[in-house]
């Protein structure tokens, strides 16, 4: 969409557009949500100056996994770096430093970008044919291959920040010797966090961060403990438009080159995601407590990146580094990195996110030490922004045999189904609980397989699985879907947050941790007929709605779901996971319809424009009947469909013309089992994706 600025601008449900080109002009028009949101997304919103519109941590921020390291690569993360910004790599599986490249260092005599390394005090390097060669506008173009940023065959992490206010900014600077200088920059809030580096001298990395006020420093590239040093940011505090420095060599000496990277704080004033008022960056500090069940660490938001360092010693006092596609897993393994040293990828069960931030599980000093005290920086989880197209939230893919990831969906997948079309159960895995599933059809507890990995930017699964096998793929996404994953506490009326932004009208809850009172409870907003309690279904059985007075306490929010003591739900101690479905107009509808069989053919308008819906799950709530599962890559055709059921291991079945195509929507056959006469059935449908 071509950039369009107005002196004012309205969003509203019905758009009106002044006619003609008003670019640049004093015009003023008034546009619908969804236009002004691909809009902001694009980076075409209208002048600042005039406007103050919500922007998006999709666009502002990105890690991007690669394995690639073919020469002159383009990696497209969505992000615009002809803005300014900055990308921080790190191989993964080699002994290579970290890498920073930056447009305000810009490019050296070889059109490459300059390059720093965060665990050396080394001055930055003019590289030839090896680093990076331009950024673009979503994302950013390599030049030749090179272990430390792209070789084949090896792989890699970037996290890729873009300047915009109240998150992010790189400026650089002289050093001229003299205390009290300040360096004017464009954060516009105060800094969180504040990383500094002399670029043509071999000295330490120096640290600014506002739990440590200004008469203290970190080293980046060292385990060192936190350290008094007045000369360093001359006994004064940043402001929202300039930082002091003193006369320290690391920061201001005279003749010296520097750059600084800025992080923002965000404290309750970001003025970011859909409503204009979410956060999406965080600097702060907690005290460990040496327990597994750790300090939690209240955000207000679930985070996608997390940079923890122990302040008060140096033991294990590392740079650690996390993330949501390497994995931040809950009750398994969290994949880490160091920014001060050239190790490889290790893993431990280090921390688990939560809706509203973070929980230290570790029991060592690296992360969770008895008393002692750690600052971090953490991210906001993307996602904050309504889809548009079901494409971009949800795909069917059948299995590819040697291909990694085996299931392809074009975005990052954030919980998935998977199932062989012979007698088998259908798994279902999420981002949030990495190598481990759970079966629709049965109880049982939660089953480990380090195969069903969602370590890839384009799909998940890293082993063959043959054509006979297909995935349902979805992505987190504000208004879609929702994964949430907790630990009950066994107290009624107990509320779990989460993060779709609306109501969810359909819920999937299973204990992760026993098969006792393990069935898979749904709630579903068309299944509910009773003014005194919550109704729900078994996703494992075929029975009718019936009484959840024990499982649910009340009806879902926009920003909760209520549980009650049960182990069903809530019992305490158990482990539990949530998978969150809602109507979301030309992506996703869930409703219910009252089958007529014998009389017409029933057309269920879903407000679908286009083709034949990618996905239909469909049950009978009045009365026994299976949970039918239909999809475009199999067939949703005028004649019989293949069919496969959430509740059984039952081989697909292609006996029955039960559903057609219609546009809108889906059509029922008369006299199916879909269509019983006078029943009552839920359905949940997603849009074509093709």
């Amino acid at each position: 969409m071509s950039t369009k600025d107005f002196t004012a601008n309205v969003i509203s449900a019905t758009k009106v557009v002044p006619d003609g080109n008003f670019k640049d002009s004093k015009a003023s028009g008034i546009w619908d949500i969804n236009e002004a949101l691909d809009l902001i997304k694009g980076g075409n919103w209208p002048n600042v100056a005039n406007i103050n519109p919500a922007a998006f941590v999709d666009g502002l921020f990105s890690v991007h996994l690669n394995n690639d390291g073919s020469s002159n690569q383009v990696i497209t993360n969505g992000i615009d770096l002809t803005k300014g910004g900055l990308v921080w790599g790190k191989s993964r599986n080699l002994s290579e430093h970290s890498f920073l490249v930056d447009s305000a260092r810009g490019k050296g005599s070889n059109n490459n970008f300059k390059v720093l390394r965060s665990g050396s005090t080394a001055i930055e390097q003019d590289l030839s044919n090896r680093s990076l060669s331009s950024f673009n506008s979503n994302g950013f173009t390599f030049q030749g291959a090179d272990d430390q940023f792209n070789s084949s065959g090896n792989e890699y992490v970037y996290w890729t920040f873009r300047k915009q206010p109240k998150f992010f900014d790189v400026v650089t600077y002289s050093g001229n010797g003299t205390a009290g200088r300040t360096v004017a920059h464009n954060l516009g809030s105060v800094p969180g966090m504040m990383i500094v580096k002399e670029t043509n001298g071999t000295r330490n990395w120096i640290v600014y961060h506002r739990s440590l006020g200004n008469t203290k420093y970190l080293y980046l590239n060292a385990t060192d403990a936190e350290a008094a040093h007045v000369t360093a940011w001359n006994d004064t505090s940043p402001t929202s438009s300039v930082f002091s420095v003193g006369t320290a060599n690391n920061v201001n000496r005279d003749g010296g080159t520097y750059v600084a990277y800025l992080f923002a704080h965000n404290n309750d004033d970001g003025g970011f995601g859909e409503p204009g008022d979410q956060d999406i960056i965080k600097c702060g500090t907690y005290t460990g407590n040496g327990s597994t069940t750790g300090t939690v660490v209240n955000l207000g938001f679930e985070p996608q990146f997390i940079m923890l360092k122990r302040t008060d010693d140096t033991q294990n006092a590392h740079w650690y580094v996390f993330d949501s596609m390497r994995g931040m897993v809950t009750g398994g393994a969290d994949p880490y990195l160091y920014w001060n040293n050239t190790n490889a990828e290790v893993a431990g069960n280090a921390l688990e996110v939560t809706p509203t931030g973070f929980q230290l599980k570790a029991t060592g000093t690296g992360f969770n030490g008895s008393n002692a005290t750690y600052v971090y920086m953490a991210i906001r989880r993307g996602g904050m922004q309504t889809p548009t197209a079901a494409s971009s939230v949800f795909k069917v893919d059948q299995g590819h045999g040697s291909n990694v990831p085996n299931f392809e969906s074009g975005f990052p997948v954030d919980f998935a189904l998977l199932r062989q079309t012979s007698g088998d159960s259908f798994k279902a895995s999420a981002r949030l609980t990495s190598g481990q599933y759970l079966e629709t059809s049965s109880t049982a507890a939660e089953s480990s397989n380090s195969n069903y990995s969602f370590d890839f930017q384009d799909g998940w699964v890293g082993s063959a699985f043959g054509t006979s096998y297909y995935s349902w793929m979805w992505k987190r996404a504000r208004g879609f879907c929702d994964v949430v994953a907790y630990t009950g506490d066994g107290q009624a009326g107990r509320t779990v947050s989460h993060n779709l932004g609306v109501a969810p009208e359909m819920m999937w809850v299973k204990r992760r941790d026993s098969s006792t009172n393990g069935s898979w409870w749904v709630y579903h907003a068309g299944a509910q007929d009773s003014p005194t309690y919550v109704d729900v279904l078994a996703l494992n059985s075929d029975g009718a709605v019936t009484d959840s007075s024990g499982y649910f306490a009340g009806n879902p929010t926009a920003s909760n779901f209520s549980v009650n003591q049960y182990n069903t739900t809530n019992g305490s101690g158990n482990t539990y996971i949530a998978y969150l479905f809602a109507t979301l107009s030309g992506v996703s509808k869930l409703g219910s319809y009252t089958g007529n069989a014998g009389a017409s053919t029933i057309n269920v308008d879903c407000g679908f424009t286009g083709d034949t819906p990618s996905f239909i799950l469909i049950k009978e709530s009045s009365g026994t009947g299976n949970w039918w599962v239909f999809d475009s890559a199999r067939g949703i055709v005028t004649g019989t469909e293949k069919a496969l059921y959430l509740n059984t291991t039952d081989a697909e079945t292609s006996a029955y013309d039960y559903i057609d195509p219609y546009s809108g929507g889906f059509s029922l056959s008369i006299n199916s089992g879909i269509n019983t006469d006078g029943a009552t059935f839920i359905f949940y449908a997603i849009a074509a994706t093709s």
